[in-house]
């Protein structure tokens, strides 16, 4: 419910200390507009405040912050307890996940380092050194080195006859960090934006951290009931629809070619603008995914977060934005100020070895590795007497895996961690927390034998679940 969010911004916005004890709250009109809610939802959000014991009333004056509620400031006492409690409420779900250890890591979708030419890369760092002798001494600007962002527009109109000047071009250190500035610059508190349903964890983390109000884009193998999303950005006007169009992270679905096109003209028709999220591009096993919406993007309504790193050197964490200069002029603002640059090494790294030939050698047979390994995996799934369901990935490094009713997802996440297995619940995925029934496994970390043995040992786990 809305009033409830309300509730909670209200409830955030006290614990960081903007209103102390006996503060006189915003007027029900005014924070409405501020918001850009009904007038209605704020009452209903002081009401409950009211009836939680965290503001009181004042007749013909208006709401109160009751002094249990007010933050410890107020008393001028325990000022940096008060910052970090505040803090803290800061999650990253996939992160935690991530921290545990496990023997079958199936939660990271990162690619085996044994599948990447490591020996190779070193040579080209020296090389790097030799073209550069003072590049440890030398500072990126915020946007990103001139030279690759010259490099990357080429490589943009060579494969898909894209026309950007390197001014249309930021670098960021990865795409978590260019998500981050996205929500940064795009969204104000209680802020309607469209994700899909299911969508990369951390995206959701940061979106909830700026404040933002969810609304779920269900997301298929057919990709997205685009009436559905006509009628969201009609009646939400929503600030974007954040996307993982090609080989979706959870679910490896790809949308197909004229949802494409017929997003782009949604997207100028109702001023939404797309937020198209595209890590796994280059890892595709039959052939060559559907071209970016960005291709399509006539008007500027398409910001193209195009990440490098997961499948050339995972450490130099490279991440381009393209879009057009509205966009990414306060982009490279919140970027000086998050970090003033990506390193110039990386940068350097990055465009000397992505545009050697052999690079485009160890792709070709990195799509074989995956490959395979995606078929060791779903043929161990196939083997095991569970009726789990999925559809096979064309592309990218995970499977979602949908367990039947028998199997709770919940005690095969703890039960598989006792034995050292992890995989991402599907329930994280989901803007909304509803998809219990749903998990998500990645083959691309473990090695072969790792991934027979694992996924054979995550199916006991689950026939031992199903027959209490």
């Amino acid at each position: 419910m809305l009033f409830r969010q309300v509730y909670d911004h209200i409830i955030t916005r006290m614990e960081r200390g903007e209103w102390n004890a006996h503060d006189k709250l915003p007027s029900i009109r005014c924070l409405a507009l501020e918001l850009r809610v009904n007038r209605l939802t704020v009452l209903k959000a002081y009401q409950l405040l009211k009836q939680n014991g965290k503001a009181y009333v004042k007749e013909k004056s208006g709401y109160y912050v009751c002094p249990e509620a007010g933050s410890q400031v107020a008393d001028g006492h325990d000022e940096p307890l008060t910052a970090v409690s505040s803090a803290m409420q800061l999650n990253s779900k996939l992160s935690d996940i991530h921290k545990i250890t496990a023997s079958y890591q199936f939660s990271q979708a990162v690619i085996d380092p044994n599948l990447l030419p490591n020996l190779f890369l070193s040579e080209y760092v020296k090389k790097v050194f030799d073209i550069y002798p003072k590049l440890m001494g030398t500072y990126s600007t915020p946007q990103g080195d001139e030279e690759l962002r010259e490099f990357l527009c080429q490589y943009l109109k060579r494969h898909f006859r894209i026309h950007l000047q390197p001014s249309e071009v930021l670098i960021t250190t990865g795409s978590q960090q260019a998500i981050d500035l996205v929500g940064r610059i795009f969204i104000r508190p209680l802020d309607a934006i469209l994700v899909e349903q299911p969508t990369y964890s951390a995206a959701l983390d940061i979106f909830r951290a700026q404040g933002a109000r969810l609304i779920p884009v269900a997301i298929s193998p057919e990709g997205y009931d685009l009436d559905a999303v006509e009628m969201l950005m009609k009646q939400q006007r929503p600030r974007f629809f954040y996307m993982n169009p090609t080989f979706h992270n959870p679910t490896g679905y790809t949308l197909p070619t004229n949802q494409r096109k017929q997003l782009v003209e949604l997207a100028e028709r109702y001023r939404c603008v797309l937020i198209e999220d595209d890590a796994f591009y280059d890892i595709y096993f039959d052939e060559r995914p559907p071209q970016p919406l960005f291709t399509y993007d006539t008007e500027g309504w398409v910001v193209y977060l195009r990440s490098f790193s997961k499948y050339v050197a995972p450490g130099l964490r490279i991440c381009a934005v393209f879009g057009r200069k509205p966009v990414i002029d306060p982009l490279i603002a919140a970027k000086a100020l998050a970090d003033n640059g990506t390193p110039l090494v990386t940068q350097k790294i990055f465009l000397h070895y992505f545009q050697s030939e052999r690079m485009q050698q160890h792709l070709e047979k990195l799509r074989i590795a995956l490959q395979i390994r995606r078929d060791i995996m779903e043929g161990e799934l196939a083997a095991a007497p569970i009726d789990w369901r999925w559809t096979s990935p064309k592309g990218g490094l995970n499977i979602w895996l949908q367990l039947p009713d028998t199997v709770p997802a919940a005690a095969l996440f703890h039960e598989s961690l006792r034995q050292s297995i992890s995989f991402v619940p599907g329930h994280i995925c989901d803007p909304l927390h509803d998809m219990q029934s749903w998990i998500r496994l990645c083959y691309s970390l473990v090695n072969e034998e790792q991934l027979h043995v694992g996924v054979q040992r995550l199916a006991d786990i689950a026939q031992r679940i199903q027959k209490r």
